[in-house]
């Protein structure tokens, strides 16, 4: 038996983790530099790796915002709604983590931002946002009409990054659009501590409700970032 070819191995090691269920369809996977440490191997080898697994679409690369697990139909049509930067405005690789989900019942507010009636049962997703060096960049509070997304609270339910990517494929649900607001404001205690920021210091607010077919809403988002690390940037045609 011929040995096996260097990137043969990377190819090995990405399968792996994908047909064990370790990173699924929206998953951000660990970007060339990180494989290339960690496998021993040179950053020319894992793009090889990448290259054949991007043509089998099981993968897809995204300039600038790194490589996903994919499935057959997934495409560029996702990312529409995926446009945070660094500070400086170029296009960012930023890594999800999920602290905090929990069913909860809607609140006045809540019930004005979703046009849903108070006490309507909802699942609140808390997701703090990494850079490249595991550094928090953007807190992210969601909250969702529960029997849109009834079993999303489970906490053995993988998110992966591409949030929408779990909710089109898992429950079915396709995302037409979103409308958002971006302000400015001060961080208050609580997003300080996440952000590794000082109580006060300026961060960017970007308020977002999302709808599925028929015009229902049925995500309200509100994402509080470093100014210094975080950008928003939109393309108007």
């Amino acid at each position: 038996m011929a040995p096996k070819l260097l990137y043969q191995t990377v190819e090995q090691h990405i399968r792996k983790h994908i047909e064990s269920g370790k990173w699924v369809p929206g998953d951000l996977i660990p970007s060339e530099s990180q494989l290339s440490e960690t496998l021993g191997v040179s950053i020319g080898t894992v793009r090889k790796a990448i290259d054949l697994l991007e043509q089998e679409k099981l993968l897809y690369r995204h300039q600038g915002k790194g490589t996903y697990v994919s499935r057959i139909d997934f495409n560029n049509s996702l990312f529409r709604y995926f446009s945070y930067g660094t500070g400086s405005g170029e296009p960012a690789r930023i890594h999800k983590v999920t602290p905090k989900r929990e069913r909860v019942l809607a609140t006045a507010d809540l019930c004005k931002s979703l046009q849903i009636s108070i006490g309507t049962p909802l699942v609140y997703i808390e997701r703090l946002g990494l850079d490249e060096d595991d550094q928090p960049v953007l807190v992210e509070k969601c909250w969702w009409l529960a029997d849109v997304v009834a079993g999303l609270e489970d906490t053995e339910l993988h998110i992966p990054d591409l949030f929408y990517a779990l909710i089109e494929e898992r429950f079915g649900v396709h995302i037409v659009r979103a409308q958002e607001t971006l302000t400015a404001d001060i961080a208050d205690r609580e997003t300080a501590k996440r952000l590794g920021i000082t109580p006060g210091d300026p961060i960017v607010v970007l308020l977002r409700t999302t709808y599925t077919v028929r015009d229902r809403i049925i995500e309200y988002r509100v994402t509080r970032g470093r100014l210094d690390k975080f950008s928003y940037k939109t393309e108007i045609r």
